[in-house]
C-alpha cells in the first residue's frame, strides 16, 4: 500500500494542470518542446494564410466596381467570415490546441463555441449560396439576370448570418446539447469543449453542414451535367465553320475544365469537413471515446477549408488574378502599368 500511495504521489508531482491552484483541475497536455512549437508554426501559418488570403479577395471585390456582381458579393461575404474566423476564433483555438487548457473562463468559452459554430455554418452556407448562384447562372442563363440580383443576394446572406447566430448562440447557451451527459461526462476545470449528446449530433450535423453538403453535391453534378450539354451544342454549331479536330478539342478542354473545377470544389469541401461531422455524429453512440487530440486535428482540419476557399472561389478566375497583382503591387509600393481591371 505504501509503494502504491508513493507511486501515486510521485506521477500526481509529475503531472501539469491548468490551474494547479483549484481542485478539479484538468491536466495539460505534455508535449515535447520542439512539437509545441512545430504546432504553433503550423497553426500561425494557417491563421495568417487565412486572413490575408480573405483580406486580398475582400479589397479586390470593394476596390474594383468591375468585381461589383451578384456572385461576388457573395464572394466577399464568404472571405469576410473566413477572415473572421482566422481572426477570432483561430487564435484561441490555437492556444487549447496546443495547451491542452482553456484559461479564459467557463462564459468566454460558451461565447467562443457559439461563435465557432456560428462562422463554420456560416461559411458552409455560403459555399451552398455560391452553388446556388452557380446552378442559376449557368442552368438557367435566360432567367439569371433578371430573378438573380445584388438585393436578394444580400437578402439570402443576412437570412445566412441570422439564422447561423440564433441557431448557433441558442443551441449552446441553452445547454440543450450536453442534456442527460451527467453520468457520461464530467468536465474538469479548464476544458472548453462542446459535446453533443445523441440527438443534437445528429441534429446540429445535419442542420450546418450534411443538408447543405447535399444541396451543393446535387446542384454541382447538375451543372457538371448542363456544363457538357453546352459544350456539345456549341461545338455542333463551331462544326460548321471548323474542322472536326479543333472541335472535339474545344470540347475535350471545356468537359475537362468544368470537371476539375467542380471536383475542386466538392473534393475540399468534403475532405475538409466531411470527418469532422462524421466523429461528431458518431462519438455519443461510442460513449465518447475519441481521444481529444484527433478531435482537434479535425477541427483544424474543417479550419483548413477557410484558408482554402479564397484559393478556390477567386484565384482560379483571371480577372481576381489581375486583381490581386495589382493590390499587391500597390502594397508592396511597386509601380503598376494600370489602375483599371479589364474584365
Amino acid at each position: 500500500m505504501e509503494n502504491t500511495d508513493l507511486n501515486q504521489t510521485g506521477e500526481m508531482a509529475a503531472m501539469l494542470f491548468c490551474f494547479p491552484h483549484l481542485q478539479g483541475s484538468c491536466p495539460r497536455t505534455l508535449r515535447l518542446s520542439v512539437i509545441r512549437v512545430a504546432m504553433y508554426a503550423f497553426m500561425l501559418t494557417t491563421i495568417l494564410m487565412t486572413v490575408c488570403g480573405n483580406l486580398l479577395v475582400i479589397i479586390s471585390i470593394s476596390h474594383f466596381r468591375q468585381l461589383h456582381s451578384p456572385t461576388n458579393v457573395i464572394i466577399l461575404s464568404l472571405a469576410m467570415v473566413d477572415c473572421s474566423l482566422g481572426c477570432i476564433i483561430m487564435p484561441f483555438s490555437m492556444v487549447r490546441s496546443v495547451e491542452g487548457c482553456w484559461y479564459l473562463g467557463k462564459h468566454f468559452c460558451k461565447v467562443h463555441s457559439s461563435l465557432d459554430m456560428m462562422i463554420s455554418s456560416t461559411s458552409i452556407m455560403h459555399l451552398c449560396l455560391v452553388s446556388v448562384d452557380r446552378y442559376w447562372a449557368i442552368c438557367q442563363p435566360l432567367q439569371y439576370r433578371t430573378k438573380v440580383t445584388t438585393f436578394k443576394v444580400i437578402l439570402c446572406i443576412g437570412i445566412i448570418w441570422l439564422f447561423s447566430f440564433i441557431f448557433s448562440f441558442g443551441v449552446v447557451f441553452s445547454e440543450a446539447v450536453s442534456a442527460g451527459l451527467d453520468s457520461l461526462v464530467h468536465p474538469c476545470v479548464g476544458s472548453c469543449a462542446l459535446i453533443c449528446n445523441k440527438q443534437w449530433g445528429v441534429t446540429a450535423s445535419l442542420v450546418t453542414f450534411f443538408i447543405p453538403a447535399a444541396i451543393m453535391i446535387s446542384l454541382y453534378f447538375k451543372i457538371l451535367h448542363v456544363a457538357r450539354k453546352h459544350a456539345r451544342v456549341m461545338n455542333d454549331r463551331l462544326a460548321k465553320v471548323t474542322c472536326h479536330e479543333l472541335k472535339n478539342q474545344t470540347s475535350e478542354q471545356r468537359e475537362r475544365k468544368a470537371a476539375k473545377t467542380l471536383a475542386i470544389v466538392m473534393g475540399v469541401f468534403l475532405l475538409c469537413w466531411l470527418p469532422f461531422f462524421i466523429t461528431t455524429v458518431m462519438d455519443p453512440f461510442i460513449n465518447f471515446m475519441t481521444p481529444v487530440n484527433v478531435f482537434d486535428s479535425l477541427v483544424w482540419f474543417g479550419y483548413f477549408n477557410s484558408t482554402c476557399n479564397p484559393v478556390i472561389y477567386a484565384f482560379f478566375y483571371p480577372h481576381f488574378r489581375k486583381a490581386f497583382k495589382i493590390v499587391l503591387a500597390k502594397t508592396l509600393g511597386f509601380k503598376t502599368t494600370s489602375n483599371i481591371l479589364v474584365t
